[in-house]
């Protein structure tokens, strides 16, 4: 595949954004082969301990600067950012698309989602607002205001290479922050281009040097971010397993951590849903990404009566599925990215089988000409209980759990008795299930949907989810407050100085 970005033509170096500074001494480096044919598409070099702590000394002195940066110009830089990513928007959705190995759609969509997020920031960035409060003082006032945090970490992976990191760099700078990133090994070209794209709206308006950094590496360099106290958040982006050692190391120094992680979402489909509005939404949430989101849909709960008709329709609608190259836009499914994540599918089947699942779509592995990456599978459901370990479990791959359900409650029970709490929706028409289903004793989700499927957030809403899923939230609504740190202020302009709560002091 030819260079459809304006990319360095040696092998890339660990360091800031603009260009000015690259340090390299390591020589290690990470391959990356894109799943779709198996080819080498890059040879990205390794941070080094000294790399890394060179890149964290010129952050933190970037800091002092790009603080002092008033918030609403500080959004004009994102907004030129957001018309650079919408001008590379096709040539960056094919980079992941092929290095990712998601369908190009998806791979365009990911890249809309930096444009979004961008927009959203810029007017983030007249809005960082504190509150007024009345104090029990007389002649005082009392307020609370926001200020830059630091040094933000951000550990993002490899299913959505480019905008889970968008969604807090972005954010993080109108904030007043600077951002360092640490992208998946599995996915290290797409953020060089990320890097690249921005780095002439940087040069152009003399943005310190350091307010954008990239480390590469792979576990070494989290764990440098997770226990490096000069790191004033650490966002992270991954499984359970891993954000549990983030959050472990983050606590141990009393640092902060934004924790995005697994998901095992469920879909209740009602006797009162509209069936032609629920199968799209529920095949889409099942094998798109080829089930490598944090919200995929991975269990369906269906109302007993109405069980057959949804097995039939969902029969029917995976045999029309198409399996093929992510860059061909006629296909449905693209590879899984690696041959590490073929065998976690290939254990999950097993383990289904040897439980005694039932496979409505039969799974497999699909070889021969255009699949000679062998990322290739079979999207497949499978007729399970919820109870069981492997259901528990998030699989990441296009692996559906059909579940039956008799009364709601039964049906909301199931859909939380899971150790994860991302997304979650219910296809109905009847007001009062919808209801029931959002209601404190409905969903205990971080995301909850009537009529929709679990999979495609907005950047208008906060994303996260409760549980295992870490409880972190990033993109629209407060997200910002994440990436700030909160002071509350009483400023007396009296002639006395009268106490709080009453008390006297006197000398």
């Amino acid at each position: 595949m030819q260079s459809i970005l304006p990319l360095p033509t040696q092998p890339v170096k660990p360091g800031t954004s603009t260009g000015q500074q690259f340090w390299q001494s390591s020589e290690k480096t990470i391959d990356s082969y894109s799943p779709a044919d198996g080819q080498l598409i890059a040879r990205v070099h390794v941070s080094s301990r000294a790399d890394y702590d060179r890149v964290v000394e010129t952050a933190q002195a970037a800091f002092q600067q790009w603080r002092q940066v008033p918030a609403p110009r500080r959004g004009e830089i994102v907004r030129q950012m957001g018309e650079q990513f919408r001008r590379y928007k096709r040539e960056l959705g094919t980079l992941v698309s092929y290095e990712m190995g998601k369908s190009l759609q998806e791979g365009l969509g990911e890249v809309q989602e930096i444009i979004d997020i961008c927009d959203f920031a810029v007017g983030q960035s007249r809005q960082l607002y504190g509150l007024s409060m009345h104090s029990e003082r007389p002649a005082h006032r009392m307020f609370e205001q926001w200020h830059s945090l630091g040094v933000v970490g951000i550990i993002s992976a490899f299913n959505f290479p480019v905008a889970v990191w968008s969604w807090n760099a972005m954010l993080a700078w109108v904030c007043g922050d600077v951002c360092i990133w640490k992208p998946s090994e599995k996915t290290p070209l797409t953020a060089l281009a990320c890097q690249q794209i921005i780095g002439d709206v940087l040069r152009n308006n003399d943005v310190p040097e350091g307010v954008s950094c990239l480390v590469t590496g792979g576990r070494d360099a989290g764990e440098w971010l997770a226990r490096d106290p000069r790191i004033a958040l650490v966002s992270a982006t991954g499984s359970t397993r891993m954000g549990k050692a983030v959050a472990e190391a983050v606590a141990g120094r009393l640092g902060r951590s934004l924790l995005e992680l697994g998901g095992n979402n469920a879909i209740i489909v009602s006797e009162h849903a509209d069936l032609d509005l629920a199968i799209p939404a529920i095949v889409f949430g099942a094998v798109g990404t080829a089930g490598q989101r944090c919200t995929t849909t991975r269990r369906l709960i269906v109302q007993e009566s109405i069980y057959d008709d949804v097995k039939n329709r969902l029969k029917n609608a995976y045999a029309q599925l198409r399996i093929g190259s992510p860059l061909d836009e006629s296909f449905h499914v693209g590879p899984l990215i690696d041959q590490q994540a073929v065998k976690g599918y290939q254990t999950a089947v097993n383990e289904i089988r040897e439980l005694g699942g039932r496979f409505v779509v039969e799974p497999g592995l699909i070889d021969g000409s255009g699949f000679e990456s062998g990322c290739y599978v079979k999207p497949c459901i499978a007729e399970a209980e919820n109870q069981w370990p492997i259901v528990q479990k998030e699989t990441f791959a296009p692996i559906l759990y059909l579940l039956k359900y008799t009364s709601l409650d039964d049906a909301i029970a199931q859909q939380n008795a899971v150790p994860q709490g991302l997304s979650s929706a219910i296809f109905t028409l009847n007001m009062r299930e919808a209801e029931r289903f959002l209601s404190i004793a409905g969903s205990d989700c971080g995301i909850a949907n009537v009529n929709i499927g679990t999979s495609g957030a907005e950047i208008g809403g906060a994303f996260g989810g409760e549980k295992e899923t870490g409880g972190g939230r990033e993109s629209g609504s407060d997200a910002w407050k994440a990436y700030m740190r909160r002071q509350t202020n009483t400023v007396n302009y009296g002639t006395t100085m009268p106490l709080a709560q009453g008390i006297t002091f006197e000398l």
